[in-house]
């Protein structure tokens, strides 16, 4: 099942971090080793609509959408920001830090933990077609 949102063409993002979270048991044992903690993202579109999903680097190296995996578990950090700069993150065009420092990221909760995951966002950018 695609976690791919058509209002979200940037959203595809989460189905390649999905694939390579499935694709060795040690690589997803590494990822929530070194992330230990949910990430949530909040997208806006360019129309303004806003939609989530979320990255579990806390117990089951799994992708979803909302802000939280079902089992009743809490995003440690959420990041909300612009569509089209979640693209620049993936595609390794924006940096995280400067996103953050120009306002143009949010960051809610844990704001050290979101920075652990920069490298996620970066084994991804390998597989970005954006």
């Amino acid at each position: 099942m695609s976690l791919k949102d058509e209002q979200f063409p940037a959203s595809a993002a989460f189905d390649w971090i999905a694939s390579a979270l499935s694709g060795s048991d040690a690589e997803r044992k590494d990822a929530i080793k070194k992330g230990n903690a949910i990430f949530a993202f909040t997208l806006k579109n360019s129309s303004g609509a806003q939609e989530s999903w979320y990255i579990d680097l806390k117990k089951t190296g799994t992708v979803g959408r909302g802000t939280a995996p079902p089992d009743g578990s809490k995003s440690d950090v959420t990041l909300v920001l612009a569509e089209k700069d979640f693209e620049g993150l993936i595609n390794g065009k924006a940096n995280a830090q400067k996103l953050f420092m120009s306002g143009k990221l949010k960051v809610r909760g844990d704001v050290m933990k979101a920075t652990k995951v920069e490298p996620v966002l970066k084994k991804v950018q390998s597989k970005a077609k954006l």
